[in-house]
């Protein structure tokens, strides 16, 4: 399927769906053993693709409460629940629902002022201007850190993942069909605003609601338009990061496709670089709308393909050299990174941290190893790429400067999930096996630059679209699989069980002696998403849980401060496969209740939930809801039909005429106070 053909689907409603598809094609040439294959060979083929498993296999995945009589499973279920909520009914609507006894207050919206200075939002007038004070676009991933003991004051840190031109501007519509014929450079640059991320302080009042301080000094917005970040690691300064703007290699403009992120131990944010590949374009294109190579050096060439570069999603480069590779070559190797915000000093610049490597990473979720090293876990979010994990060289102490250096010096792995249900974490270090010159890895920066061809010639294992890895207690991580519908019956195995899976699945793995930092450890599957009630779908869950509770795309995931795993979900338009809209699943991993789900709150229709972020009390837990009334509208009973700025199929969370939805950060409080689902 060309892009062309893709762009002009009659059943792709939206650019971001249209991206979506196209991301579908796997860029990754590496498919001989990839994890449906490991997951068919460690369970067995045949009862995989059945979606049935013998006892053995069952019991690996759930434990033996798989085999308990479903009377008696139900006793032990009421018992031993870990999470007191009463579940909600699935559906798919216009606004949002959330489990009884809980409020989900509208914290911030797309356009709310976030400076004492900034003008109230005029969704009529926008102006980039106006933007860079405002709440961005599409809030996803959300952090949060304390600045009292008592964390009833603190920042909020929520990265703004990319814009809905369709639902976003009046009388524009869907830019990618008409070859951006309308887009302009003060719609681009508002583009631009909107995207990076947003820090804001936020106060719990006497009635346990919270709010934004609009004057306070702390806030302010980290975009691609305006901020100046630094580069360090093994590839500040290196030729390939030089460019005509920036020759020393060491400066660049913002960050872009903020999705999932993190938090590290000394209250500093990471933020994710994503499908920065979308935003470079090119002037030279064949009669396919794909980029026409003709006279590029081979290997520049390859790598971009890899990468998936040029994308061409947004207009950018038709405004600003830096996006278009024809005039800066080298700009796409600037771009996914892990970028580090610290939300207490809105002096500092942000740092992209090279060490990390270069691949379109689905979040930074942090932990402390048993020495005290720092550990990061990062997806790779693309069909048949890989899991990776960073450790730090030194150790986390009360230096906070000293502990963002950890971030500069240190080992990135890759995962390889071998068939006995092992994990291997190997180095991605120069010198190291195949990682030489005669494999065009001149030095430690091409391997961070060229991090995916890197792992390719190790042999990591190619995932299902590696989502967020959460690491939990005890040396756990939890592996959001979101689904891969290009998966073929030849190339499942024992970490992917499923030929054209999709719906996904999630991977426990246990690191050896429960240290993060580990280089070997277990795997496990927790369970394979989908309607278990259907025998070809192949799903796994718990037998407990209801027609309410199973799920599908695993996307975020968050441990609270009981050690309880949260998921939520981005089905994207194939929320019309379940009926569902994506929502917050409350997720057993421990005991006879290993593998079940209950729902405890659902997105309005065409929304995707990220977050989830719980303070460290238990008390107060954001979400983020963004694209609300887009992806799959065609599905929604009674509207039917693409949805537009001037006629959307929900209007979350103004339900105002003069308002389209807007995407927007939620904060969730028990009535009457108290801890969440304790």
């Amino acid at each position: 399927m060309t892009r062309k053909d893709i762009i002009n689907d009659p059943e792709i409603g939206n650019k971001a769906e249209a991206f979506e598809a196209f991301d579908d094609i796997p860029t990754n040439p590496n498919l001989g053993r990839t994890i449906g294959d490991v997951i068919n060979r460690r369970y067995g083929r045949r009862d995989m693709l059945r979606g049935m498993l013998g006892v053995t296999a069952t019991t690996a995945l759930f434990g033996t409460s798989a085999m308990i009589a479903p009377k008696q499973a139900a006793a032990a279920a009421h018992a031993a629940s870990r999470y007191k909520f009463d579940e909600i009914a699935w559906g798919n609507d216009t606004t949002h629902h959330i489990a009884e006894g809980y409020d989900a207050q509208v914290l911030l919206r797309w356009g709310d002022p976030i400076t004492a200075d900034a003008p109230e939002f005029d969704v009529m007038n926008q102006t980039a201007e106006a933007q860079l004070k405002q709440f961005g676009y599409n809030n996803d991933y959300v952090g949060f850190t304390a600045l009292n003991d008592d964390g009833t004051r603190g920042l909020l840190c929520v990265n703004h993942e990319y814009t809905n031109e369709e639902v976003m501007f009046p009388g524009l519509g869907r830019q990618d069909r008409a070859a951006f014929e309308g887009m302009t450079r003060d719609l681009v640059d508002i583009e631009m605003a909107a995207h990076g991320g947003t820090v804001v302080e936020i106060a719990r009042g006497d009635d346990g609601t919270w709010a934004v301080v609009r004057d306070s000094t702390y806030n302010r917005r980290i975009t691609p338009l305006a901020t100046e970040m630094t580069i360090d690691g093994p590839a500040a300064g290196h030729p390939r990061m030089q460019t005509n703007a920036d020759p020393e290699g060491m400066t660049v403009i913002g960050t872009v496709n903020n999705c999932a992120g993190g938090m590290t131990p000394w209250g500093t944010y990471l933020m994710a670089e994503e499908n920065f590949h979308g935003y470079f374009w090119t002037d030279k294109v064949d009669a396919e709308g794909k980029p026409d190579v003709t006279g590029m050096e081979e290997a520049e060439a390859r790598r971009n393909r890899r990468y998936g570069v040029p994308g061409m999603w947004y207009a950018w480069g038709k405004y600003h050299d830096r996006w278009n590779i024809d005039r800066e070559p080298n700009e796409p190797n600037r771009w996914g990174w892990i970028v580090e915000v610290d939300p207490r000093d809105p002096s500092a610049k942000p740092v992209k941290h090279t060490a990390l490597g270069r691949f379109r990473h689905e979040g930074a979720e942090t932990t402390i190893s048993t020495d005290g090293k720092l550990v990061i876990y990062s997806g790779d979010d693309n069909r048949f790429d890989y899991q990776y994990k960073y450790v730090s060289g030194g150790t986390v102490t009360d230096d906070r400067a000293a502990n963002s250096r950890l971030l500069s010096d240190g080992t990135l792995y890759v995962a390889r999930f071998d068939e006995d249900g092992t994990v291997e974490w190997m180095p991605l270090v120069h010198g190291q096996g195949p990682l030489t010159t005669d494999n065009g890895f001149n030095d430690q920066a091409d391997v961070m630059i060229d991090t995916r061809l890197a792992a390719d010639l190790l042999g990591a294992t190619p995932m299902d679209r590696p989502e967020d890895a959460q690491p939990g207690p005890g040396g756990t991580a939890y592996i959001m699989l979101t689904n891969n519908t290009k998966r073929q019956p030849d190339q499942v195995n024992a970490a992917n069980p499923r030929p054209e899976s999709a719906f996904g699945h999630i991977i426990e793995i246990r690191e050896d002696n429960g240290d993060h930092a580990a280089i070997r450890g277990a795997w496990s599957i927790l369970v394979k998403c989908g309607d278990p009630s259907v025998e070809d779908v192949g799903a796994q869950w718990n037998p407990e849980t209801s027609e309410h509770g199973w799920f599908s795309s695993p996307d975020n995931a968050a441990v609270d401060a009981e050690g309880r795993l949260w998921i939520s979900t981005d089905q994207g338009s194939g929320w019309s496969k379940t009926g569902k809209s994506d929502g917050l699943y409350a997720l057993e991993t421990e005991g006879d209740l290993r593998g079940a789900s209950k729902l405890f709150f659902r997105c309005p229709v065409g929304g995707e939930l990220c977050g989830p972020y719980f303070t460290d009390d238990g008390e107060t837990l954001f979400l983020a809801v963004q694209h609300p009334g887009t992806d799959g509208t065609k599905a929604l009973t009674g509207f039917e039909r693409d949805s537009t700025f001037e006629d959307p199929a929900t209007r979350w969370p103004d339900f105002d005429p003069a308002m389209p939805p807007r995407p927007s950060v939620l904060v969730v409080t028990k009535t009457g106070g108290g801890k969440i689902a304790v």
